[in-house]
């Protein structure tokens, strides 16, 4: 197929960001993301299937459900080469293939048989100072993508990953504020004190959402240069929620409930806010799709093509089911064992199954709840539990029950647990079989009493701060 029937296609993922402004959050300022929202499609309902880096980007890679993917399912894991992923099909029908920034990622692609990254062929040796007294790296991700472009052959489509290592952690605080940025315009969510500190934490981390955006600018600028971005199909989301208690590596809607913005003007009208439930899985399919190749057999997700295709929004083809998971993801727990958990969510509810409640979700206590990422947030919550204690410390980091269910219209903090409310008996009963049937007919370990094999796959993160470090007297505390 020649190259001007197939659309390029852009995926810009942020790490660690739940907020877009597009959404309505003042406090974030994100033009570009909103520009391809106007001139394109904004999606109300879009998720991550496993609220971390790794196993997040390997569902969005493959187009499988995260228990679906054997090591791959665990952050710090091996990726196994014999799931195939989205660039590398695209690469064998002829697009030229790359990524800037953070692909996959973190774990070992090599272990698992690849010969590069599975987001594409590296493009990271461009840096540029970034802004003083900043966590912003140093990494060029417009001049990557340039020289990206600068050894593409002219007839060939691309495939381009733009990964921002922003707004993950750490940052330097008060970054946000010596920047302009305004205390006042903060969303405070009630599961975090409403403080100065986190008020703070919060604009420091919409700081670096802002330059995520203005990296992407550049990039669509360079392809409005070379008459590129009309045929190119842009994709602007994130990998999982802010790197704050309660949210990042949680089961909450924050953290798997994430921006989605996709323009492609010579393939759909713009202008369009999208309310169909649509998840991680569906990207691979609508890649390849809208390259003009068949979605391989296996791949869980469904192509977003007719939505793309379609002219109207809100609901459009009545997608009314998620399904998220997690398993291993930082290591710190006794026995340096997961938290599993599977979730479904529907249009109005969210129901969790913890299969492990008698342990810690966010880490053992012990070892810092290393399922957390430092930051003040996180210190302050510690700091008032331990002079005397509120809710914030549950709500963060203490253990829970098997079953959660909660009425996100009404709740979508996830703060009134409807589980054990008899009114909700039969609601939940349902939920869980349907959710149960879900997990049978695709295979997951977890439902045929084999889920302990998660536990069991190779952790290629640093040890310093395991279980074993902690019982052996030389754990450190996660530096991320």
């Amino acid at each position: 197929m020649p190259k001007e029937e197939r659309p390029n296609i852009l995926l810009a993922i942020a790490d660690d960001a739940s907020h877009m402004g597009a959404y309505g959050h003042d406090f974030v300022d994100s033009p570009n993301f909103d520009r391809v929202a106007e001139e394109g499609i904004l999606f109300e309902n879009s998720f991550t299937s496993n609220p971390k880096c790794a196993p997040s980007r390997a569902t969005l890679l493959t187009g499988l459900h995260t228990w679906q993917l054997e090591e791959a399912c665990n952050h710090f894991g091996v990726f196994p080469s014999k799931f195939e992923v989205y660039p590398e099909i695209l690469e064998d029908a002829g697009y030229a293939v790359g990524y800037t920034g953070k692909g996959w990622a973190p774990g070992s692609w090599e272990k698992g048989g690849f010969e590069h990254n599975p987001a594409g062929e590296e493009f990271n040796e461009r840096t540029s100072p970034p802004p003083e007294d900043t966590g912003i790296r140093d990494t060029d991700y417009a001049a990557n993508f340039d020289d990206f472009l600068a050894q593409k052959s002219e007839d060939k489509p691309f495939c381009f990953w733009y990964g921002g290592f922003e707004p993950h952690r750490p940052y330097v605080e008060g970054e946000g504020q010596r920047a302009g940025k305004r205390a006042e315009k903060v969303e405070v969510p009630p599961y975090w004190p409403d403080d100065e500190v986190v008020r703070g934490d919060i604009l420091d981390y919409a700081l670096e959402i802002e330059w995520f955006d203005r990296q992407l600018g550049l990039i669509l600028e360079k392809l409005d240069e070379i008459g590129e971005l009309d045929n190119t199909l842009v994709v602007v989301t994130s990998d999982n929620g802010m790197p704050f208690p309660r949210v990042k590596g949680q089961m909450y809607e924050r953290d798997f409930h994430l921006p989605l913005a996709l323009r492609w003007k010579d393939g759909t009208a713009g202008g369009r806010r999208v309310e169909d439930l649509v998840s991680f899985v569906d990207l691979a399919p609508t890649f390849l799709e809208a390259a003009g190749l068949e979605v391989r057999p296996g791949m869980e997700g469904k192509s977003l093509l007719d939505i793309i295709e379609s002219t109207g929004s809100g609901l459009i083809e009545g997608r009314d089911r998620a399904y998220m998971a997690r398993e291993r993801h930082d290591v710190g727990r006794k026995g340096d064992n997961g938290y599993p958990v599977r979730c479904i969510r529907t249009e109005k509810y969210l129901y969790v199954r913890n299969f492990k409640p008698d342990r810690w979700p966010a880490g053992n206590p012990e070892t810092g709840f290393t399922n957390c990422d430092s930051s003040p947030t996180k210190s302050l919550i510690l700091g008032r539990h331990e002079k005397g204690g509120d809710d914030y410390f549950d709500l963060a980091f203490g253990k829970r029950p098997e079953e959660e269910l909660y009425d996100i219209v009404e709740d979508p903090e996830c703060m009134d647990n409807l589980a054990y409310d008899p009114d909700y008996g039969e609601l939940k009963e349902e939920l869980w079989e349907e959710l149960r049937e879900k997990l049978k007919e695709t295979g997951d370990p977890r439902v045929f009493g084999e889920g302990d094999v998660f536990d069991n796959y190779e952790y290629v993160g640093g040890k310093k701060h395991s279980w074993q470090a902690y019982e052996e007297g030389w754990f450190e505390e996660q530096p991320y």
